[in-house]
C-alpha cells in the first residue's frame, strides 16, 4: 500500500493529490479507512507513475545548468550561449554573448539579466500594441521574477509579467499579454472575459496548448 496522508472534510468524494511532498488523500468524514485504502490501492499504478515522474523532474531541475556552447530559448527559438572576451554579457544576432571565464552559475545569472532586459522591451511593445486594439490603457507594466504566474493584473490596472515569458514564442507572449489586458475589463475568467480574449485572438485555445508545452519544458529547468 502506498503511504499517504489523510485529510477528512465535509466532502462527498475521495480525491488523491500527488506532489513533490508525497501523496495526500482527501475523503468524506464518515468513509471508513478500509474503503479509503481500497480506493487508493485501485489507483496505485497511477500514483507510483506520478511519483516517479515527479522524482525524475526534480532530479533534472537539480542537475540543470547553463554552460558555453549550450542553447537556450528566446521567443521560441533556441539561441546559442557563446563565450567572448568582453566586459559584460550582451544579446546580439540571436546569440547570448557571455564574458569568458565564468562558472555555470555565473553564466546562468548573466543570461537571466539579459532575459529581463529583453522581456522589458519586447513585452512592453506588445502591451502597447494590444492595448490599442482593445482601446484600453494599463496604469503600469512591470517585469518581475515570478515563477508560478506568467502575468497578473490588479484592480488598479497594473500589469505584471514574469521575465520567463520571453522564452515563449510570439503566440504565447501575445496570449499572456492579451489575457492580462482583458482582466482590466473583467477581473475573473467569466464567459465575458474569454469573449474579450477571443475578439483579439480567435485561436487563443491553440495558444494555450503552446503555453502548456513551454510550462512542461521549464518544469525541468531551474531558472
Amino acid at each position: 500500500m502506498v503511504e499517504y496522508s489523510l485529510i477528512r472534510s465535509k466532502r462527498k468524494t475521495v480525491v488523491i493529490n500527488v506532489s513533490g511532498g508525497g501523496v495526500e488523500v482527501r475523503a468524506p468524514l464518515r468513509l471508513s479507512k478500509k474503503e479509503i485504502d481500497r480506493f487508493v490501492l485501485s489507483k496505485e499504478k497511477w500514483i507510483i507513475s506520478k511519483l516517479a515522474y515527479l522524482s525524475e523532474r526534480t532530479k533534472k531541475r537539480e542537475d540543470f545548468s547553463i554552460d558555453y556552447g549550450d542553447t537556450i530559448l528566446y521567443r521560441g527559438e533556441l539561441c546559442p550561449v557563446v563565450q567572448k572576451i568582453c566586459n559584460r554579457p550582451v544579446f546580439e544576432d540571436n546569440t547570448f554573448v557571455i564574458p569568458s571565464g565564468m562558472s555555470p552559475d555565473e553564466i546562468k545569472e548573466s543570461c537571466i539579466k539579459l532575459y529581463k532586459k529583453l522581456a522589458k522591451r519586447e513585452v512592453n511593445d506588445k502591451v502597447q500594441h494590444y492595448a490599442q486594439k482593445l482601446s484600453v490603457e494599463p496604469a503600469s507594466v512591470k517585469i518581475n521574477s515570478a515563477k508560478s504566474r506568467w502575468g497578473s493584473c490588479s484592480a488598479k490596472r497594473n500589469l505584471n509579467f514574469s521575465w520567463l515569458l520571453i522564452m515563449g514564442d510570439d503566440d504565447v507572449i501575445d496570449y499572456i499579454v492579451v489575457h492580462e489586458l482583458a482582466h482590466i475589463f473583467e477581473l475573473n475568467h467569466s464567459p465575458r472575459f474569454w469573449k474579450i480574449v477571443q475578439s483579439v485572438l480567435p485561436d487563443y485555445k491553440d495558444r494555450q496548448k503552446s503555453l502548456k508545452t513551454l510550462q512542461e519544458k521549464l518544469a525541468i529547468e531551474d531558472w
